[in-house]
């Protein structure tokens, strides 16, 4: 890019730094709002998954992960050729070290750094469905694993013109065939995750799901009360979250623009209505409101609107965020249904929330949803959604069962059951998160 290039694109390419920083903020503060949810002997260990899940992907995403999900030598629309811009060669600078421009117009750093923000916290959002009994070695080995064979894959299939986009050889192209679009052929119904309704929120929600399965129930499940150890942490984490979706949602416009504003809007809409939408429920079913509740509920705002931010108006954001947070409050209750222990609670807020938000693009997108005037497109758009959500659940399924069924009988992934008891914090940091002293 010339001087007077990167001049002409230095707002959009400002405001994607920006965007990459919150998102890059939303780790840390996950590792606030699960260190707050789990036990006080936990809470040591719950923040060190989010943020050795950081830096594992950090540097994975640095080798291959940039490539494998955004590279052009496409294996039958699954994942890019890894080794194409292995280590990121020939993806910043060209041979006379000029930047290369990037999709959006900007350097195509900054789309890498945009990027490798949404792999960390993907993998870090599954660290909740495990806390108090996994050892933290097999943690950041799966780490890398899962991010190479589930979401370097499905970014590829969704955003990088795989199987899951509007492309010409994708599912929404067979469905409902495809068109001519600025002399490109692209599906007539092309499918909407706007920023990660698939590849990030279903994904990790079924990762985290099976792993729960795989590795079983922690001491005491089910047979003692278990509440969150610091609430405050909770709220101050789920404020951090919320702070750092902006970026997620509003950067994934990839310009200071409308859309980006759009993005904003309707992320603070559905995330509100969420909350309140949780409350209602436990108004209703335990006749109190509590700050847990709310948390969670601006949790499973953020996650509904996040495939959807770019295409519902304010209202329909509101309608869709309600829903999501009624859904996801009563989601978190499987776990005591189907006894499998999803600590955290990472099945009902992203699983529950992330399904409903991709399939409720079908039903209110601007001017092409069911329920917004898309008529007949509308019918197939809705059925467009429900194969990609389906199809992005069944390919995590299967890697991540994969995955963690080879760790189980190879490293293990359980502590002793005595350490477990004693407290994960000890045993394996050799730390505690409170340290009190006799005066």
């Amino acid at each position: 890019m010339t001087p007077d290039q990167l001049a002409a694109t230095s707002g959009n390419a400002s405001w994607m730094l920006m965007s990459a920083a919150l998102v890059l903020l939303m780790t840390p503060a996950l590792a606030l709002f699960y260190g707050g949810m789990s036990r006080q002997k936990s809470a040591i260990n719950m923040m060190m998954m989010s943020f050795g899940s950081l830096g594992v992907v950090g540097v994975v995403y640095i080798l291959w992960g940039w490539s494998m999900s955004y590279g052009t030598e496409s294996w039958l629309g699954l994942f890019s050729n890894p080794f194409e811009f292995f280590g990121l060669e020939n993806a910043i600078t060209d041979e006379a070290g000029n930047y290369i421009a990037g999709a959006a117009g900007y350097a195509n750093v900054i789309d890498i750094c945009f990027q490798v923000t949404f792999a960390a916290i993907a993998v870090a959002i599954i660290s909740g469905s495990l806390a108090n009994r996994v050892k933290f070695k097999t943690w950041l080995l799966f780490t890398a694993l899962w991010v190479t064979f589930a979401y370097f894959p499905m970014s590829h299939m969704v955003w990088g013109g795989g199987l899951l986009s509007h492309a010409e050889d994708s599912f929404a192209s067979w469905m409902f065939g495809t068109i001519d679009e600025a002399g490109e052929t692209v599906a007539a119904i092309a499918p909407i995750d706007f920023a990660g309704g698939t590849v990030v929120h279903i994904n990790a929600g079924i990762a985290g799901l099976i792993l729960a399965l795989i590795i079983g129930h922690s001491r005491g499940f089910m047979e003692e009360e278990t509440k969150p150890h610091n609430l405050p942490l909770v709220m101050l984490g789920a404020a951090l979250l919320w702070f750092g979706w902006f970026g997620f949602n509003g950067g994934s416009a990839f310009a200071a623009d409308g859309l980006a504003g759009l993005a904003w809007i309707n992320t603070t809409a559905a995330a509100c209505a969420a909350m309140l939408g949780w409350l209602l429920v436990e108004r209703v079913r335990d006749h109190r409101s509590t700050s847990l509740g709310a948390a969670s509920g601006v949790v499973a705002g953020l996650v509904t609107i996040t495939p959807a931010a770019g295409t519902f108006t304010p209202l329909t954001s509101l309608i869709a965020g309600l829903i999501g947070g009624i859904l996801a409050a009563y989601g978190v209750g499987l776990k005591f249904r189907f006894r499998f222990d999803d600590s955290l609670d990472v099945v009902g807020l992203h699983l529950v929330a992330g399904l409903w938000g991709t399939i409720a693009c079908g039903l209110f997108a601007k001017d092409i949803g069911l329920f917004t005037g898309g008529g007949s497109d509308g019918f197939k758009l809705l059925a467009v959604q429900i194969v990609i959500a389906l199809f992005a659940a069944l390919w995590c399924a299967v890697v991540t069962l994969i995955i963690g069924l080879a760790l189980k009988y190879t490293m293990g992934w359980r502590i002793k059951g005595i350490h477990e008891e004693a407290g994960i914090d000890s045993a394996l940091h050799r730390e505690t998160a409170y340290h009190y002293e006799n005066t």
